[in-house]
């Protein structure tokens, strides 16, 4: 199994790779089956619709676009990996398709400081996590003790005042002084399980944890360390002669040697954070792949095995009516990865039905029916608009998008980097004179736009906004992280 590249890692490369062969590209007699140039300040991917597998699967190795499932697009239409890693579907018809990412930040194209950058990687996002780990070097991880937990800073002894700053403290605002022990300095704070950030401030400088390995850009060109208060323990009895136990599941693309557990006297452990949803897991004792002996919860794996799950949350239920000569029916989604073997709904009086945990946030999803994937017939939110598309389900919304001042139009929907700048996928309803959308929103910045009568505008009720390739804005929303209850 190879190793996922990161957006920013798979972005550069390509980039590299562009740069020094652009030049062989417009060398061709005629179009080749696939190819990336640079042209217009963007980045293009051309492929043509009768590409043999063995070329694609070569292309993508040579561009290293491993990380935008372009069979399952050419396949399925699935655009859910293109989409989240900003790249547009200019063409997309029965010959060919035509892909397209912007080459500079729309408000730094006529910046010429920008063109001498192009070896930097661009700032990540925060990204949504319902997992995590902590990776520590030099010290152990924090004790957490009754949902005490203590901050550690190794060192720096000779300092004056070291205070503790993160998103538990509303930053600087209500930062704590850390006290001073033989061997650096500490803090403890009361946390709810989740996932947090912080920073030291030592004489008024603020730093990183250098002993924590788990580091991520804000979207505001901040890095800050990332700290999992964990809320559920791995353990694996037994197995005292293996020389290494990992873990694995649909929370970590199923890696198999990225969260290694730890040897204690009874067998092996890795205590994490674990958030709403259904997870599939399998322990990797030795490179050998089992399920979780002491959970009786399991489902099919598609390979004559079984997965073992875990479901944290509320249930959403998945109908689909009709049906009745089907062998089997499956779910598949961004949720999983879109992997269709297996999710398997069970069969009713009236169609198929499966009750899955889903932590909020906006999804994509089909069934399968013997083969076959279709959009849910029931679900009138589809990310073609016409049901040809996937299916669009939004779990647990916290943020309500309204427009004021469009009663006459006939049709009103939303776009932004949520949606992929999908135009169709998310009709906002009338409510009077206003149209209403409420969707869930992870901690971060959203970009986004309103499309009335086939024309995008700013969203007249929200100031702020920044500028896009188009020369057009974006509006721009920043949705805060919501502080967690203790238990």
């Amino acid at each position: 199994m190879t190793h996922p590249i990161s957006p920013a890692a798979s972005w550069l490369r390509l980039l590299l790779t562009l740069l020094l062969s652009v030049a062989v590209f417009h060398g061709y007699a005629q179009d080749p089956p696939g190819q990336c140039t640079v042209r217009d300040q963007r980045m293009y991917i051309e492929l043509r619709k009768d590409m043999a597998p063995p070329a694609l699967f070569a292309f993508i190795e040579k561009y290293g676009l491993e990380d935008l499932a372009l069979d399952a697009f050419l396949k399925r239409n699935m655009q859910d990996s293109l989409r989240r890693r900003g790249w547009v579907v200019e063409r997309n018809n029965a010959k060919e398709v035509i892909l397209y990412r912007p080459l500079f930040a729309g408000a730094d194209i006529g910046d010429p400081a920008q063109r001498l950058h192009l070896t930097a990687a661009p700032p990540e996002p925060v990204p949504v996590s319902s997992f995590g780990a902590n990776r520590f070097r030099n010290k152990a991880p924090f004790t957490n003790r009754d949902s005490l937990v203590t901050f550690y800073l190794r060192g720096q002894t000779r300092a004056g005042n070291v205070l503790l700053a993160g998103s538990f403290t509303d930053w600087q605002n209500g930062a704590l002084r850390m006290q001073k022990v033989d061997s650096g300095w500490i803090a403890q704070v009361r946390l709810a399980p989740g996932k947090y950030w912080y920073k030291f401030i030592v004489d008024g400088g603020w730093q990183v944890d250098a002993d924590n390995l788990q580091q991520e850009n804000d979207g505001r060109g901040n890095t800050n360390s990332v700290y999992f208060r964990p809320n559920r323990v791995f353990r694996l009895e037994g197995h005292a002669g293996a020389r290494s136990v990992f873990l694995a599941g649909s929370f970590n693309n199923w890696r198999k040697d990225a969260l290694a557990l730890h040897r204690y006297a009874g067998g092996w452990i890795l205590p994490v954070y674990l958030g709403e949803g259904t997870h599939l897991y399998k322990f990797v004792v030795d490179g050998q792949w089992l399920h979780d002996p002491a959970n009786p919860d399991r489902m099919p794996d598609g390979h004559s095995g079984f997965n073992s799950v875990l479901r944290n949350g509320k249930p959403v239920h998945f109908n689909l009516a009709g049906f009745p000569n089907a062998k089997a029916v499956a779910l598949a989604g961004n949720f999983n990865g879109w992997r269709g073997n297996e999710i398997f709904l069970t069969r009713t009086a009236t169609g198929w039905t499966l009750p899955f945990v889903l932590g909020g946030g906006t999804y994509e999803y089909k069934f399968i029916v013997d083969g076959r994937w279709i959009a849910d017939p029931a679900n009138p939110l589809n990310t073609g608009g016409n049901g040809k598309g996937n299916s669009v389900l939004v779990v647990a919304p916290n943020h309500t998008f309204r427009l004021k001042g469009y009663a006459a139009a006939k049709n009103v929907a939303i776009g932004g980097d949520f949606n992929g700048w999908n135009k169709q996928s998310l009709p906002l309803r009338r409510e009077g004179d206003d149209w209403v959308l409420a969707l869930h929103l992870h901690p971060g910045k959203h970009r986004y736009k309103f499309y009335v009568d086939d024309k995008w505008i700013l969203d007249p009720g929200n100031k702020l906004w920044e500028q896009n390739e188009f020369r057009t804005g974006n509006s721009v929303l920043w949705k805060e992280p919501i502080p967690q209850p203790l238990p």
